[in-house]
């Protein structure tokens, strides 16, 4: 840099010399005619268009539609108070990573979702709690050690995940008595998705058409369900339909749902509290997920259509596509 701006500096202090030079002289106009051309003028050329060194080309249709075709996952993240509450109790965590180098190492990524629950704000500092723990723990324990080349990978994923998640409970249970969380988080590597889940916070697979919801609530209307003695239509207009029997932050122990999924190319992952699950349709997530150009069109969509059918809680989306 030093020696860059010096040579600027003599550079600057020299300036351009110009000495006077003898006129060229101009020959006299002639006034005789011009010799005719033994050369026809050239008619207007129509052949092909031949690109030399260094002319920039045209893309072809291949080369495109490679260049235009996500190569990573793309995801979405939303969280809205709704219309009628006074503060937003969830909390939700999006992080990705991505690298291309002779190491080669997978794409990385994890998503939280938390619904907090407790008086005053008891909810939000129980979710906040709970998705900090958690985040913490995945990076700390799985994405650093992938990262540094030293993940023994002795652990399974998910165990490592479930432990995270009952040390968010331990977190919430200590220093939020009255407040509680459910929590639903997913540990994306290339395409297996590691998941683990406490409470009615949901995850959708969509792909193909379909869409199939990868928890299991754990609420009172879902084992009344579960045991035939209250159907999925009645659950929707009961008056415990809120009611958990299984959430972060109630006792010193908690039970945490888990499994693995080695998810399909182009399927969609959608993440959410019940304040969108419980006003929006599944027909109708899969619908705004399917048709959406990009997962945060997605969750704009899906939460102004929640808060056009009442918002009556807080409304936390995340959407993920995968790649081809």
């Amino acid at each position: 840099m030093n020696f860059l701006r010096r040579f600027l500096e003599r550079s600057d202090t020299k300036k351009l010399e110009l000495k006077p030079t003898t006129p060229i002289a101009q020959p006299e106009p002639s006034t005789a005619p011009a010799a005719e051309s033994p050369y026809a003028p050239a008619p207007p050329s129509t052949a092909e268009l031949h690109y030399g060194d260094g002319v920039t080309r045209p893309l072809n249709e291949e080369v495109l539609i490679s260049f235009l075709t996500p190569r990573h996952i793309t995801f979405g993240q939303i969280t809205d108070t709704g219309s009628v509450r006074g503060n937003n109790q969830d909390a939700a965590v999006s992080f990705f990573a991505s690298s291309r180098s002779s190491e080669e190492r997978p794409d990385f990524g994890l998503f939280i979702v938390a619904d907090g629950m407790g008086g005053h704000h008891d909810g939000e500092k129980a979710s906040a709690i709970a998705a900090r723990t958690v985040a913490d723990a995945v990076l700390t324990s799985i994405y650093i050690p992938m990262l540094k080349d030293v993940y023994d990978n002795q652990t399974p994923i998910t165990e490592t995940l479930v432990e995270a998640i009952e040390a968010a409970n331990v977190q919430v249970h200590s220093s939020i008595p009255d407040g509680g969380t459910t929590l639903t988080c997913v540990i994306l590597i290339n395409d297996l998705a590691y998941l683990a889940h406490v409470g009615d916070s949901r995850l959708y697979l969509i792909s193909k058409g379909s869409t199939e919801q990868l928890t299991r609530d754990h609420s009172l209307v879902q084992r009344l369900i579960e045991l035939d003695q209250l159907t999925p239509d009645e659950a929707v207009e009961h008056p415990q339909k809120h009611v958990l029997y299984r959430a972060l932050g109630q006792n010193d122990n908690v039970e945490v749902d888990a499994l693995t999924r080695r998810l399909p190319p182009r399927s969609r992952l959608l993440l959410c509290s019940d304040g969108l699950w419980g006003l929006v349709e599944q027909s109708d997530l899969m619908d705004i997920v399917n048709q959406a150009a990009q997962p945060l069109d997605a969750c704009q969509k899906l939460v102004a259509l929640a808060n056009k059918r009442g918002g009556l809680d807080n409304i936390t989306v995340i959407v993920i596509f995968l790649p081809d």
